[in-house]
């Protein structure tokens, strides 16, 4: 979003949600497709963040995003381990891994 918004870019806000735009088009499309692809909001995520602040969201998302396996960080991107779930990372093809069903 940095590069794209001229306001974030430029350093006059920090977060978007201190935008008089927000959410403006770009965040709202990049929020779907996370929605869609990922299993989380870009806006949900910064809402927390103004309403509760950085180091409780962050606490959160630690827990969230922690394997029950191994205790590794958890990839949003594809739903696997860091730790644990590189073999089945290797396994694909393509060496792409999407969320599964």
């Amino acid at each position: 979003m940095k590069k794209s918004c001229e306001r974030l870019g430029n350093g006059l806000v920090q977060y978007c949600y201190e935008c008089t735009e927000y959410p403006c088009r770009r965040l709202k499309h990049l929020d779907k497709r996370y929605r869609t692809n990922y299993h989380m909001s870009m806006i949900e995520n910064l809402d927390s963040i103004r309403e509760q602040g950085m180091e409780q969201f962050l606490k959160r998302e630690e827990e969230k995003w922690r394997c029950s396996e191994c205790s590794g960080t958890i990839s949003c991107h594809g739903g696997l381990c860091f730790k644990c779930g590189v073999e089945k990372l290797k396994a694909k093809k393509k060496g792409r891994y999407k969320w599964e069903a």
